[in-house]
């Protein structure tokens, strides 16, 4: 397989398959499963460590997920901001704090499912794909901004005009080809969770506000007749 025809492959034919699953089996599952668009919550089932493994996981990507947005959509005012040394250290600071937030936090859930007998039970194959699938993805974001600087940088300058490219049916993969293979990685996971996402219980994002980002724990108590 040639090295043209792979990325070609890579960064061309699998976005718009990964995007058109996404749109098609979202619309799909929301119209025929809607009772799935659930985050299927384990709470009830252990929720001593529930919230210090959830929070954290969901502050964290919420805002890594925000900043890639913003460098897509404005890529020239986060070029401006850049533009002032400290605004710059701040920024790759910051993304860097959210990324590890996260990592911690997917860690978290991941042993919670694995140590706790009652919720390995229900967790599915497709959560644990997920889960492997987010944590490299979150690895490689993290190794990336140790290894490969000033990401919001060059994501507004290379990435960005490729996101576009391929938002407006004239993909170029010049701006990807020549970087490094964990920013390759990076790009070929994110489109493959994307694609993954209506067959997981990341769905529920889509439709339920997360007001437990804010609130306190709860207490759950379980009330039952005695019988002699």
């Amino acid at each position: 397989m040639s090295q043209h025809f792979l990325d070609q492959f890579l960064f061309v034919a699998l976005p718009y398959v990964c995007l058109f699953t996404f749109f098609l089996m979202t619309v799909y599952r929301y119209r025929v499963q809607s009772f799935s668009y659930s985050s299927l919550s384990s709470q009830f089932l252990e929720n001593k460590n529930h919230f210090w493994t959830v929070v954290p996981f969901h502050y964290g990507i919420l805002v890594i997920t925000a900043g890639h947005l913003i460098a897509f959509l404005m890529p020239r005012s986060l070029l401006a901001w850049n533009s002032v040394p400290w605004r710059l250290y701040v920024l790759e600071i910051a993304a860097l704090a959210f990324g590890i937030l996260t990592l911690i936090g997917l860690v978290g859930v991941i042993v919670r499912r694995a140590t706790s007998v009652k919720i390995r039970k229900v967790t599915t194959p497709t959560d644990w794909i997920l889960f492997g699938m987010l944590l490299v993805q979150t690895v490689s974001g993290v190794s990336q901004a140790l290894i490969y600087p000033w990401g919001s940088a060059w994501f507004a300058t290379s990435l960005s005009p490729y996101l576009w490219s391929i938002v407006k049916l004239t993909p170029d993969v010049s701006y990807v080809v020549a970087m490094p293979w964990l920013v390759k990685l990076h790009i070929v996971l994110a489109f493959l969770t994307i694609g993954f996402f209506p067959f997981t219980r990341l769905v529920h994002v889509l439709v339920i506000p997360n007001p437990y980002l804010w609130r306190k724990p709860q207490v759950v108590r379980w009330y039952s007749r005695h019988t002699k």
